[in-house]
């Protein structure tokens, strides 16, 4: 019988090759990935979803409002100010200045129109709530908003064609006379004397409850040189448009505190325009709430603090601008003051 081969047993069997780590790690590595891209495509859709749900149903955006407007394609932004009114809107020496003509720029820039872009017209009292204002060959234009310190009150806000902004301006009514009548600290101290005051103003009514024998004229300035003349006794309106003559001529008027309670609130009118009423709130929002943006204290101080030391013991306005509420535009966060 032949000899069997025994296997020599201190001999080891050759070793089982392993796999690599590198291979075994990959299939690990490959889920992770899947996960975090079906993760993330899952945030694309959630946001595109958002996106969509917000572009379709939320509110609209600046360029939509822009567009409802009928700002979209405008070349002139055509503005109705007040023409005489020294410190609120004044139009001498070919140069248009002011409060007022200071709040229209700061609004009508961040509506996308540039200064050479912005029309001033004149417009008198009766005619803001019409909108009609007159260019340089006294034709008749209309406007796209009026800022020529028309105050906010419930019997205009009922009136068709006038929708007011928020407030911008804070002041109050007082009384200027010359400077040899007697003291007044009320309007009662004024009954039975002839009182000049601006048609169509809230300034005439007040005057006329106090037993004034009031008449009004369509432009303060006509009130003045008709005081100048001695045809009247006083002049009545708000106190930041009576400060500018006192603060031009400080020899000629006084200018006295009446103590009224009650608070003129200055106001844009935009007329029928519901989107661009949501587009100056926005403005004037952003003005008020954005601490690098400070348009308004400027023009205030420009125009208004440099009179207050004239105007003494007279108030002339609120030297802080009045709160705005936040109106619903669809801004991105990076937009947001």
């Amino acid at each position: 019988m032949a000899d069997e081969t025994v296997p020599d047993a201190s001999v080891e069997p050759a070793p089982v090759a392993e796999e690599p780590a590198a291979d075994r790690i990959i299939p690990r590595r490959s889920a992770m990935a899947l996960r975090l891209v079906a993760v993330a495509v899952a945030l694309v859709l959630a946001i595109g979803i958002a996106f969509v749900v917000v572009v379709l149903t939320g509110p609209p955006s600046v360029d939509d409002l822009r567009v409802q407007a009928g700002l979209d394609g405008k070349r002139e932004l055509l503005i109705g100010v007040k023409d005489d009114q020294p410190g609120v809107a004044e139009f001498a020496d070919g140069t248009w200045r002011g409060f007022d003509i200071e709040i229209a720029y700061l609004i009508a820039e961040d509506l996308g129109f540039r200064r050479s872009e912005i029309r001033f017209l004149s417009i008198e009292s009766e005619d803001r709530a019409r909108m009609q204002a007159t260019d340089s060959e006294k034709k008749r234009v209309a406007v796209d908003m009026v800022i020529a310190s028309y105050s906010i009150t419930p019997a205009r806000e009922a009136m068709a064609g006038v929708t007011f902004s928020a407030p911008y301006l804070y002041t109050e009514q007082s009384v200027v006379t010359r400077t040899d009548h007697a003291d007044v600290s009320t309007l009662q101290d004024l009954r039975g004397k002839k009182v000049c005051s601006l048609a169509a103003s809230t300034s005439e009514s007040a005057a006329t409850s106090a037993g004034m024998l009031v008449s009004s004229r369509k432009k303060i300035s006509e009130c003045f040189a008709a005081l100048d003349r001695g045809e009247f006794d006083a002049v009545t309106t708000d106190a930041a448009i009576l400060a500018g003559y006192k603060a031009r001529y400080p020899a000629k008027y006084k200018h006295w505190d009446i103590g009224l309670d009650t608070t003129e609130a200055w106001g844009v009118n935009v007329g029928e325009n519901p989107a661009l009423l949501k587009l100056v709130n926005l403005a004037l929002y952003r003005s008020r709430e954005d601490p690098e943006d400070d348009r308004w204290e400027e023009a205030f101080d420009r125009n208004f603090t440099v009179e207050e030391q004239i105007n003494r013991p007279a108030p002339i306005a609120v030297d802080q601008q009045p709160a705005v509420e936040e109106p619903d535009v669809r801004q991105w966060p990076w937009e947001r003051v």
